[in-house]
């Protein structure tokens, strides 16, 4: 085990650069990747501080044996100087591994953040660029087809004059009632027979998909507005999050200006102002700032459970809508005669659910790394 530790410490000392760049840092990245990168940031950080505790509790260990057997006054008040220095050092150590893993837990989270507001920004583009009401009535409504339009002008023109009906103009909107009045005034109508078959003919597949798939496809859009309106208050969570983890630093800009003006470096140097103040400070004033730079990174992680949840929720609708759009058991049949809307809305569907996976996939934070990035602890400490 202690082999294993420290090829891990060498492997921390060659491969871990914490000096970079703002540009670099804020560089944009898969959250999955930073959050692996923080915690084996922490657990780099956690390795040179053992490796130089233990090195220290070994020198103390052997002034404490030279104290036991030292006889002469002088050279045991110098013993005695020496363990106090080993103990102020080693207490030293501590603060600043502390210090170390809350700046890396802190900027690390930041770039959580920034990933997070990027994503959540796209699906709200995503959310707004879907079908609109107005197109789901296209696709959904009978009225909205020429063939159906033509029908209805023939119906109109060879119909009963004492029997027709003429609908108000609410009621001629009503797809169920528009089709029944069609209907009824061609049954009625001067049409012969092979006409009626001929017209029927050419409606069959639009009035049968219309009325098959109209209250799916209002449902594919009302719970996409749904989701869309669930996205708004994810922003509005993360917007408010970047204001209680930057509020400790002394940094009051929005999310959204940070984002338009490209002002991660203000926080970075504010967050280095914050940790030099926390460093000369001592007691109760210096615990209180260790904690106030800590409890935003906690509720980071609640951030993130929130819209793991959001992003689960989303993939499974658009799942639910693909099968919806699949349930179109006339689809071979009919395949020439319907909206070309429908088939660019069965695209869209499969697009989206690849971007659910893909792209805006949960953050995978839990087990060990929940820990480490929670709590500091590590399963090989």
């Amino acid at each position: 085990m202690k082999r294993y530790c420290n090829l891990r410490f060498v492997f921390c000392l060659f491969f871990f650069h914490p000096a970079l760049s703002a540009a670099t840092f804020y560089a944009p990245k898969d959250p999955n990747e930073v959050v692996t990168e923080l915690w084996l940031e922490i657990t780099c950080i956690r390795q040179q501080s053992n490796f130089k505790f233990h090195e220290m509790q070994q020198e103390w260990a052997t002034v404490n044996q030279k104290l036991t057997s030292e006889t002469q006054l002088d050279k045991k008040v110098a013993l005695l100087v020496q363990k106090d220095a080993l103990r102020d050092q080693m207490a030293t150590l501590q603060l600043e591994t502390n210090s170390e893993i809350s700046k890396i837990r802190y900027l690390k989270g930041l770039q959580i953040i920034k990933t997070l507001y990027e994503k959540v920004l796209s699906l709200d583009h995503h959310f707004a660029s879907v079908r609109t009401l107005n197109e789901i009535n296209k696709i959904s409504n009978p009225n909205q087809y020429p063939e159906y339009s033509k029908l209805k002008e023939v119906v109109n023109a060879k119909k009963d004059k004492k029997t027709g009906l003429d609908l108000t103009s609410v009621l001629g909107t009503n797809t169920i009632v528009s089709v029944v009045q069609t209907f009824t005034n061609m049954l009625s109508s001067s049409l012969s027979k092979e006409e009626k078959e001929k017209e029927l003919a050419n409606i069959d597949c639009i009035l049968d998909f219309t009325l098959r798939m109209q209250n799916d496809l209002n449902t594919i859009y009302f719970e996409t507005a749904f989701l869309q309106t669930s996205n708004e208050k994810i922003k509005q969570e993360i917007e408010l999050l970047f204001r209680d983890y930057t509020k400790p630093i002394g940094y009051i800009a929005s999310l959204e200006n940070c984002r338009t003006n490209d002002d991660w470096e203000s926080i970075t140097q504010k967050m280095e102002e914050y940790l030099g103040k926390m460093k000369t400070a001592t007691g109760t004033s210096q615990y209180k700032m260790q904690v106030n730079m800590e409890f935003p990174i906690d509720r980071l992680l609640q951030f993130i459970n929130q819209y793991n949840n959001f992003i689960d929720q989303g993939g499974k609708f658009y799942e639910k809508f693909k099968i919806i759009l699949n349930s179109y058991e006339n689809e071979k049949q009919c395949e020439t005669k319907l909206p070309l809307e429908y088939k660019k809305l069965k695209a869209d569907i499969d697009i989206a659910i690849n971007k659910f996976n893909v792209a805006y996939k949960p953050v995978e934070v839990n087990g060990t790394k929940m820990k480490e990035i929670l709590y500091g602890l590590n399963e090989f400490d």
